[in-house]
């Protein structure tokens, strides 16, 4: 064999540590599957300037994996897409979801849940009754976000005039425009929401409640880790619970909220 063609080791140990480094990536890639965050529901989950996702469902789902010693990857998207993704296996799991009896055969659900939130009904300012439940809503027109998840007794009732929009800002425009005589909003996000448009100020308020929902990270079906990473993050949950990491996460989501702990 020439000198031309000669393998030398000095030049060929580059080439060899580069190989290594690449694959050694590539494992740590695949060790981490996606979990799909919502992007647009503040203050449980959105995303940041940054384009991370940021929330307390957020810090949560990162504590309860790490709590098993289990790596992933967030991505924000929107919520349509992420049960979508889920559901469809590009992505493990898409947090925050309510169980509804359309949805529980399509995931893997773990217990338990997140934390829980109330389903409220905003109306006018001015309504003058007094507390609001579903049957109040019949013959009604109700906004609701397209996407969303929502109790099953709400979606199938047939007195309902259910009229969908695409974010609840928009949900909140129909209401103050007179498009519909009700919106239905998640009381603590509906409420941020009211505080950070001053335009909104005095024309829209809480009448009363649909549910108090629990919420949960919708783990899939379709893809060949969902259903492990759903048990492991239900033990990681609670042994957050346990260990009173959770409560922790809690104080601070709280405190930064100007809210009182519980």
């Amino acid at each position: 064999m020439s000198a031309a063609f000669a393998v030398r080791p000095k030049n060929l140990l580059p080439w060899l540590l580069l190989g290594l480094c690449l694959l050694l990536a590539a494992g740590a890639a695949r060790a981490q599957p996606l979990i799909a965050v919502e992007d647009d529901w503040p203050p449980y989950a959105w995303q940041g300037p940054d384009g991370e996702p940021k929330g307390f469902a957020v810090r949560l789902v990162r504590a309860a994996f790490a709590a098993q010693g289990v790596a992933v990857r967030l991505q924000a998207m929107p919520f349509a897409r992420c049960m979508r993704d889920a559901k469809e296996g590009r992505a493990a799991g898409c947090f925050n979801a309510t169980i509804t009896a359309e949805n529980r055969p399509q995931y893997h659900w773990h217990e338990p849940p997140m934390f829980e939130e109330e389903l409220a009904i905003f109306g006018p300012a001015d309504f003058s009754g007094g507390e609001l439940g579903l049957a109040d809503l019949r013959g009604r027109s109700v906004g609701y976000t397209n996407g969303y998840t929502y109790p099953t007794e709400f979606m199938r009732d047939p007195l309902i005039r259910r009229h969908g929009a695409t974010s609840d800002k928009l949900l909140l425009r129909m209401l103050v425009n007179q498009r519909v005589d009700f919106i239905l909003l998640n009381t603590m996000p509906g409420l941020l929401r009211l505080q950070g448009e001053p335009a909104l100020q005095g024309k829209v308020r809480r009448l009363g409640k649909i549910s108090q929902d629990g919420f949960w990270v919708a783990f899939s079906k379709a893809h060949p880790e969902g259903r492990q990473l759903a048990e492991q993050f239900g033990r990681g949950l609670a042994e957050l619970r346990r260990n009173g990491g959770y409560q922790q996460l809690q104080g601070e989501f709280r405190r930064e909220l100007g809210l009182p702990p519980r």
